[in-house]
């Protein structure tokens, strides 16, 4: 059995301590938008599922995030949407995951979008590849011991002074956004270990390749 108990998330989740983690980035005026945050135990570790975009993307070419996307019409809420993309992209089906709950939507700048994160624990953990091709390049399924340790913890910089929390996972550089919700979604469990904020990372440049930042 993992030592990650997720039903204290559950219930932080429903509380006002979710809506507090966001405050920093208020939605409002963005595309409403979701992403799914799957937790999963696996031989005894917790994971988390990641996606890994296409490198020709012209947005967010090969960076780390969850599945997700922009909500549609056909959508009741942003627990459906975030549910509806992570089976287009990764094939990971809503009847195989149990929602514990949300984290209050956020403005993400550099896409314009309002973004609700869904969190839930995925029931029937399996092998997930790349359904949307064009947009995924590749499937991983991160074990939460890895993301908190002090060692792999960074502060990610671009030249133009941003900065955040960053995870290092091998050749995986989680930052930005989906590094933001990591790191509120570990404070919020009650997961997170001390570690070192002024150790500073440049965001690779290999996520910058053909066009300017």
């Amino acid at each position: 059995m993992s030592r990650f108990d997720l039903q204290p998330l559950r219930t932080v989740l429903a509380g006002p301590e979710a809506a507090a983690r966001v405050a920093s980035r208020p939605a409002g005026g963005g595309r409403p938008a979701a992403v799914l945050i799957a937790l999963a135990d696996i031989d005894g570790d917790t994971e988390v599922v990641l996606v890994e975009k296409n490198a020709r993307l012209r947005s967010h070419s090969g960076q780390m995030a969850f599945p997700g996307g922009a909500m549609e019409p056909s959508d009741a809420s942003p627990i459906a949407a975030a549910l509806r993309e992570a089976e287009e992209e990764v094939g990971l089906r809503p009847d195989e995951v149990e929602v514990l709950g949300v984290l209050p939507a956020a403005y993400v700048r550099a896409s314009d979008f309002d973004v609700t994160s869904v969190v839930a624990r995925w029931t029937s953990p399996r092998a997930l590849m790349p359904v949307d091709v064009g947009e995924i390049a590749a499937v991983h399924s991160v074990a939460i011991d890895v993301l908190l340790e002090p060692a792999n913890r960074v502060t990610w910089q671009l030249p133009n002074g941003f900065a955040g929390p960053g995870f290092v996972a091998g050749e995986l550089f989680v930052w930005g956004f989906t590094a933001y919700l990591l790191d509120g979604m570990f404070e919020l469990a009650g997961w997170t270990l001390p570690w070192d904020a002024s150790r500073v990372s440049d965001v690779p440049e290999r996520f910058f390749r053909g066009r300017g930042r």
